[in-house]
């Protein structure tokens, strides 16, 4: 990771990878970090991690929008439903990315998930890791939150998540910040406070481990 200050088009510091491609600007100031705590929106996000598995997340953004078609807006109880001729359809579209093993997880874990409910997206939310921003250069990629956090969602029967996709998840979804100590966008209050109210309505005791 660089650890070179960079500015973005309106002058401000951001993390450098936002400025790779065009795409990624958005991405990093309205969405990565900030909460997700509906079922659907999680259930996306972990389902998008996961097909990103072994690729640039650049490639996975750029068919986001085919992923969202193909697989019912993300509703877990819609593509729970899901059945041979669909998964069938999936593996000749090439709007996603046609993995077997991830489209079958895919269409697994929409089980899981309209299963467990509202407790899926309490169970993901227990592993919220309030920590330091990182500083410039410092890496994080797996972290004994995210371990534990792909061991409890393989409890429940979720696939093809191990702790490094947990931890992408982790840092999409606001549970934890890894915005670099330098990066200016988005705003720190407005970003803390939507974190921190949505930690409140899901897990007000966070997850401990070690």
């Amino acid at each position: 990771m660089s650890t070179e200050v960079v500015h973005g088009p309106d002058g401000l510091v951001r993390c450098p990878w936002s400025l790779s491609a065009p795409e990624y600007v958005a991405y990093h100031d309205t969405e990565w970090g900030w909460p997700v705590d509906s079922v659907a929106g999680l259930y996306e996000r972990l389902t998008l991690e996961a097909f990103q598995s072994g690729l640039a997340w650049i490639t996975i953004l750029r068919k986001r929008e085919g992923f969202r078609a193909a697989f019912a807006g993300f509703d877990p109880e819609v593509v729970a439903g899901f059945g041979e001729d669909d998964r069938v359809r999936l593996l000749a579209d090439a709007g996603i990315v046609r993995n077997v093993a991830k489209v079958d997880a895919a269409i697994a874990n929409a089980r899981v998930v309209a299963v467990l409910g509202e407790r899926f997206v309490d169970l993901v939310w227990s592993f919220r890791t309030p920590s330091p921003r990182p500083r410039p250069g410092e890496l994080r990629a797996v972290t004994p939150e995210s371990t534990a956090l792909a061991k409890a969602l393989k409890a429940e029967g979720i696939r093809f998540v191990g702790p490094t996709t947990a931890y992408a998840l982790m840092q999409a979804t606001g549970l934890v910040d890894d915005h670099r100590s330098d990066c200016e966008v988005p705003d720190r209050d407005a970003l803390r406070a939507a974190v921190d109210a949505a930690a409140a309505r899901r897990a007000p005791e966070p997850h401990r481990t070690g």
